[in-house]
């Protein structure tokens, strides 16, 4: 059974850092894309960065790109993304999601089959 369980959440202060963790279970981490999401209250669920299947190839959106690394552990079966420099902005729920896919395109957001229940991040300014 795939599992997917978000963890580190919490409050902090703008400019803190926080590392999420995204436990994966009942699948080969070697053979899905990862990706961590998160949907502020009000707007859309948006992709913040992802890590590939194989050679894990990593994407960051816009507003990750130099605050946010994402990497994984395969011996502990664990994608994290590391978050400094954090501003109120990234206030949100975080999810991580998994699909099946090759590493030589990035899946769509609907093409992710597996989720978490999500992580609150409260940053205050």
């Amino acid at each position: 059974q795939v599992q997917l369980v978000e963890s580190g959440g919490g409050l902090v202060q703008a400019g803190d850092s926080l590392r999420l963790s995204c436990g994966a279970s009942g699948f080969d981490l070697r053979y899905y894309t990862i990706g961590w999401f998160r949907q502020a209250p009000g707007k859309e669920r948006e992709g913040v960065s992802y890590i590939s299947s194989g050679s894990g190839r990593k994407y960051y959106a816009d507003s990750a790109k130099g605050r946010f690394t994402i990497s994984r552990d395969m011996f502990k079966h664990t994608v994290f993304l590391d978050m400094s420099k954090l501003e109120p902005a990234d206030t949100a729920v975080y999810s991580c999601a998994a699909t099946y896919w090759d590493e030589g395109s990035w899946p769509d957001q609907s093409d992710y089959d597996y989720w978490g229940q999500g992580t609150q991040v409260t940053v205050s300014s």
